[in-house]
């Protein structure tokens, strides 16, 4: 009976141990299943962060150009390129709406309130009075903005008197530098006395470098001769009688009045009078020379800030406008030689670029 007892005992606790590496066998098997499940997940979650990037998606950017002319279509080609350098492209993740207002600021305000309405990603704005619109229509519909030939965003109400966004709006400067401008101009002209200078009236950025050139230009032994005008029907009447006055003209970067540049260089001609340029393209097509900025460095950079407010680094109104410092002299040699003017040896060895033709 005890040997029986004993075989009983014996048996069960085999049975017990049995049972115990049964379940710690099943226990083991499963193991490894969990852990490569939560392995792979983990895996497929940091494979997604890895792929996803800032400019996945589908992005719409309303361009509104205010004006037909060079520097402004440089603007536009630099604002492009410097997206596409930022994985920005167009066709790809990239709409492009461009629009021109034609130096009407209605349209401009027209073409900006078209924007709003589609809900664009953002407004790009060439030039001061496109900006002013674009900001206007953009804040109504949270859309932030980001200009470019402004010169002067302070006075455009686009930025506060510290630099800092006045809202979702910023951008970049194509202030003149007007000093340079003018120790260009007495070099070549040594003997002249008075400027002239065709503006718009009601384009505030014209009105501020104005201002500037009448304050600076009594040092270099200058006056400035000014002629207001409120439309480009306007310039023909104007650019007579303020020939009449002066020396020469000093072109500004006023959309009005550079779009009507060829018919103001036309009667200058007429009168051997020197036309000055505030940019490489106004040089390419008949001014003197130019003390001036690349439009298309300018536009890069603009790029490059809209990037920033794409891919969500910063809000527009974190980010103060920005300027271009460098400037650099172009010269125009033909038409040098129909003036009959000679450069100054230190200007042509230092020019960024001198042209031998004038394009049309």
């Amino acid at each position: 009976m005890k040997k029986t007892m004993k075989a009983i005992a014996l048996t069960a606790l085999a049975a017990v141990l049995m049972a115990g590496c049964s379940s710690q066998t099943a226990q083991t098997t499963a193991a490894p299943e969990t852990t490569t499940a939560a392995e792979t997940t983990t895996a497929a979650a940091e494979t997604k962060t890895a792929e996803a990037s800032p400019t996945d998606g589908d992005f719409t950017i309303g361009i509104n150009q205010f004006a037909v002319h060079g520097s402004l279509d440089n603007c536009r080609e630099g604002f492009i390129e410097g997206l596409a350098e930022e994985g920005f492209v167009e066709g790809k993740n990239l709409t492009i709406l461009s629009e021109n207002a034609q130096a009407d600021p209605g349209l401009a305000a027209q073409i900006s309130s078209n924007f709003a309405g589609q809900s664009v990603d953002m407004i790009c704005a060439i030039a001061t009075p496109s900006a002013q619109s674009a900001y206007s229509a953009g804040r109504k519909y949270s859309i932030p903005v980001i200009f470019t030939a402004v010169t002067d965003p302070i006075a455009a109400e686009l930025a506060n008197e510290d630099g800092t966004p006045a809202g979702e709006v910023t951008g970049t400067s194509d202030k003149l530098p007007v000093e340079q401008q003018l120790e260009m101009i007495r070099k070549i002209l040594p003997d002249a006395k008075k400027i002239g200078i065709m503006y718009t009236t009601s384009e505030v950025n014209s009105a501020s470098t104005l201002a500037e050139y009448k304050e600076k230009a009594p040092e270099y032994g200058f006056e400035i001769v000014e002629s207001g005008v409120s439309s480009s029907a306007d310039i023909p009447l104007a650019a007579d009688s303020i020939l009449e006055q002066v020396d020469c003209l000093n072109n500004l970067t006023d959309n009005t009045v550079v779009s009507s540049l060829p018919l103001i260089l036309s009667k200058a001609n007429a009168k051997k009078i020197p036309v000055f340029g505030s940019e490489i393209e106004q040089v390419k097509i008949g001014c003197l020379s130019a003390m001036g900025l690349d439009y298309v460095d300018l536009g890069k950079q603009t790029g490059r800030m809209a990037a920033k407010v794409l891919k969500g680094e910063a809000k527009a109104s974190e980010l103060n406008f920005e300027v271009i410092e460098e400037a650099a002299f172009y010269g125009n040699s033909a038409v040098a030689e129909n003036l009959g003017i000679a450069f100054p040896e230190d200007l042509k060895s230092g020019a960024k670029e001198l042209f031998t033709e004038i394009t049309e």
